[in-house]
C-alpha cells in the first residue's frame, strides 16, 4: 500500500448512511443487553426464590437449547432478504422480553417462562448475527469490512464498560424487571433503526425450490469443515472462548470465597480491563494497514493465549486485585484486536451465498462448546480446586495458537450478484 493511501486509510473512513443506521441499531441493542446483564438470575432469585441449581439451568440450558433451536434458521435465512429478517428477530426479542414485566405485574411470572424467554432470545440472537453478517457483506465493499467490524467491536466494549454500572444502579432503584424493559425497548429501537436504513437489498443469489431437507441443516458445518482455513479458525475460536469462559465461575469462587475479595472489588477487576478491548478494537485497523491482516491475526491470536495462565498466581489483597486487572487488561486488549480481524477474515473467506449458514453454524458451535467446557470445568473445580482447574485451562489455552491458520488463504472467487430490480 502506498504511503498516501495508507495515510488516508488511517485518517478515517466513511461507510455511508445505511451503515450508520445499522451501527446505531447495534449499539442501541448492545447497550440494552448490558443494562440487563444478570437480570434473569436476579429475577429468579429475588422474585421466584430459585435455588443454585435452577439458576445454573437458566444460565446454561437456555443458551444451549436456544442454539439448537437456531440450527434450522441458518439455511432459512440464507435464501431470504436479510433486512426483514433482522427486523423480525429484533421484534421477536422485544415481544419475548416484554412478557417478563407483563407477567410480573400480573403476579403470574414463573421459572418456566424465564427459561422459555431465554431460549427464544438466544435463538433470535444467533439468527440476527448470522443475518447481519450476511447483510454486511452485501452492504459494504470488501476493503470496508474490517473498518465496520472494528467499529462493532469498539461499540461492544464501550457498552460493556457503561452498561453494567448503569444497569446495577437501575436494579438498585427499580428492581431487575426494569432493566428487562430497557432491554426490550432497545430491540424495538434497533428494529426501527434498521427499518429506517432505506435502499434496496439485492435478492439472494438463488431461492430454494423445494422444502428444506434435514441434510440442509448441516450445510454451514459442511462448508466450514471443507475449508481448511475456516475449519482451523473455528476450532481455535471455540476452544479459546470456551476455556476462557469456563474459568469465570471458578475465578469468582476463588476471589469471592477463598481470597476474600468484596463484590465491588470483583466487579472492578473486570470492568476496568474492558478499556483494553476498546483500545484494541480501535487499533485493529491501523495495525492491519501497517503489518497485514494475516500477521495481525496470528500475532494477536497467539498473544491473547498467554495471559490467562497468570491467574494461577492470584493472591489476596491489593496485589492480587492488580494482578487480575493486569491479566484481564492484556487478554481483553488482544481480543479487541483479534476479534474484528477474525470476523473480517471469515467473511472474506466465505462465498456470499453461504455467509448466513456459516455464521449460524459458527455461533451454535461456539455457544455449545462454551456450555460444555463450563460444565466440565465446574466438575474439575470441585475435584481439583478452582486454582488448579484455572491453571489447567491456562495451559491448554497456550496450545490454541496452533489452530490459527498459518498461511494467508487465497480469497474465493465470487459469482456476479443478481442485479436488484429497478423501481417502477
Amino acid at each position: 500500500m502506498k504511503n498516501g493511501q495508507r495515510l488516508g486509510y488511517l485518517r478515517g473512513h466513511r461507510l455511508g448512511r445505511r451503515f450508520g443506521w445499522l451501527w446505531g441499531a447495534y449499539g442501541t441493542s448492545a447497550l440494552g443487553t448490558w443494562l440487563a446483564f444478570g437480570a434473569f438470575p436476579l429475577i429468579a432469585i429475588q422474585v421466584l426464590h430459585a435455588g443454585p441449581a435452577e439458576v445454573a439451568v437458566l444460565s446454561s440450558v437456555g443458551a444451549v437449547v436456544g442454539a439448537a433451536v437456531a440450527v434450522p434458521l441458518g439455511p432459512w435465512v440464507e435464501f431470504r432478504r436479510k433486512r426483514p429478517v433482522l427486523i423480525a428477530m429484533d421484534l421477536v426479542r422485544f415481544a419475548a422480553l416484554l412478557t417478563i414485566p407483563a407477567a410480573f405485574a400480573l403476579g403470574v411470572l414463573t421459572f418456566l417462562q424465564l427459561l422459555l424467554v431465554s431460549v427464544v432470545v438466544a435463538a433470535a440472537d444467533i439468527t440476527f448475527r448470522a443475518a447481519s453478517g450476511a447483510y454486511l457483506k452485501t452492504l459494504l465493499q470488501a476493503e470496508d469490512l474490517l473498518v465496520a467490524n472494528a467499529r462493532f467491536e469498539s461499540t461492544a466494549w464501550t457498552t460493556t464498560i457503561i452498561g453494567p454500572p448503569l444497569g446495577g444502579a437501575a436494579i438498585g432503584l427499580l428492581g431487575p424487571v426494569a432493566t428487562v424493559v430497557a432491554d426490550a425497548v432497545s430491540y424495538l429501537l434497533s428494529a426501527l433503526g434498521i427499518g429506517a436504513m432505506g435502499g434496496r437489498e439485492p435478492r439472494p443469489q438463488r431461492r430454494e425450490a423445494a422444502r428444506m431437507r434435514a441434510g440442509d441443516l448441516l450445510d454451514g458445518w459442511r462448508y466450514i469443515l471443507a475449508d481448511a482455513t475456516l475449519r482451523r479458525l473455528l476450532f481455535n475460536t471455540a476452544l479459546f472462548n470456551g476455556l476462557v469462559m469456563a474459568t469465570q465461575p471458578l475465578l469468582a469462587v476463588l476471589m469471592l470465597g477463598q481470597l476474600g475479595f468484596t463484590p465491588w472489588q470483583y466487579g472492578l477487576a473486570f470492568a476496568v480491563p474492558s478499556i483494553g478491548g476498546l483500545l484494541g478494537s480501535r487499533l485493529a485497523r491501523p495495525l492491519v494497514t501497517w503489518f497485514g491482516q494475516h500477521r495481525i491475526l496470528v500475532v494477536a491470536g497467539a498473544l491473547r493465549a498467554l495471559w490467562p495462565i497468570g491467574l494461577v498466581f492470584l493472591g489476596p489483597g491489593t496485589g492480587g486485585l492488580l494482578l487480575v486487572i493486569g491479566v484481564e487488561l492484556g487478554l481483553i486488549f488482544c481480543c479487541g484486536v483479534f476479534n474484528p480481524v477474525s470476523a473480517t477474515y471469515r467473511l472474506e473467506r466465505t462465498a456470499t451465498d453461504r455467509v448466513a449458514r456459516m455464521l449460524s453454524a459458527w455461533a451454535v458451535t461456539t455457544k455449545a462448546s462454551t456450555a460444555l467446557l463450563t460444565a466440565v470445568w465446574g466438575v474439575l473445580g470441585g475435584l481439583l480446586g478452582p486454582r488448579t482447574a484455572i491453571g489447567l485451562a491456562g495451559v491448554l489455552l497456550l496450545a490454541t495458537p496452533l489452530l490459527i491458520p498459518r498461511r494467508p488463504a487465497a480469497l474465493l472467487p465470487e459469482p456476479e450478484p443478481e442485479p436488484a430490480p429497478s423501481r417502477a
